[in-house]
């Protein structure tokens, strides 16, 4: 099994832990039990009572359901609108992180490139990375909220516990941190070594190697001329030496 199979089968392993961490996290959206509480009126009766980021909800022993929206939105306090935009974010993010993942992966084949699919999928990966971050960041604040209020001694009001949507959005969090982290690593290992090789191949060409253009003599030609002028040298000094032989009475 080669590299690129390898790669394959974990980019294929990371979308599918990034979506079933992206489907966790908007399964919380509708899910009435962020917050839960229990008060016991009578014997027979009891009444529980939670909420979410869009309403209240109250519930009794006999399985009667009341739910009512928060009256108005500019009332409501500063946590509830951040959590609601991290987690509609998160949503966003992972969406096209799913249709980046689609056009990047090895098994899809629908970009260009090796070096291009890799770089599609670093994107995914890195969407699918912050989509994790805020959807996590969400649901630690609206979980310390309900932590602090509940172990102040001096709050007054009806105390609450931490509710399964919240359990279920860390844990699908977590998933697409994970996913996203992995798809980041080695996509981005990928293309950024192929970056770097092909500006270290143009350097090349570009400084070292002759282009076609340009005659380079070569060893035997640069070594003629040295070799060549001590024999003219020695015939010339044969000739000067040969002239300094002859006399005035040969001439004549």
């Amino acid at each position: 099994m080669n590299y690129r199979t390898i790669v394959m089968y974990t980019e294929i392993g990371c979308f599918v832990t990034c979506v079933i961490g992206w489907m966790l996290v908007c399964s919380t959206m509708p899910m009435e039990y962020w917050t839960f509480s229990e008060v016991a009126s009578t014997v027979l009766t009891t009444n529980y009572f939670h909420s979410n980021l869009w309403k209240d909800c109250t519930t009794d022993s006999t399985g009667m359901i009341d739910c009512k929206e928060f009256p108005t939105l500019l009332a409501l306090q500063p946590y509830i609108h951040l959590c609601r935009a991290l987690v509609i974010i998160s949503i966003l993010l992972g969406i096209f992180g799913s249709i980046l993942a689609l056009v990047g992966m090895k098994c899809t084949k629908l970009g260009g490139s090796e070096i291009a699919n890799a770089r599609v999928t670093f994107a995914a990966g890195m969407n699918y990375l912050t989509s994790g971050l805020c959807s996590i960041f969400a649901y630690s604040i609206y979980g310390h909220k309900v932590v602090s209020e509940f172990l102040d001694p001096n709050y007054q009001s009806q105390k609450f516990e931490l509710g399964t949507a919240l359990y279920i959005g860390w844990s699908g969090s977590v998933l697409l941190i994970i996913g996203g982290l992995i798809y980041s690593i080695f996509a981005g290992k990928e293309g950024c070594h192929s970056s770097s090789t092909t500006k270290e191949s143009l350097t090349y060409s570009a400084y070292r190697t002759p282009s076609s253009g340009v005659i380079v003599p070569s060893k035997q030609a640069a070594k003629r001329p040295s070799s060549l002028r001590p024999q003219f040298e020695s015939k010339r000094s044969g000739h000067t030496s040969r002239a300094k032989r002859y006399k005035k009475d040969e001439y004549v």
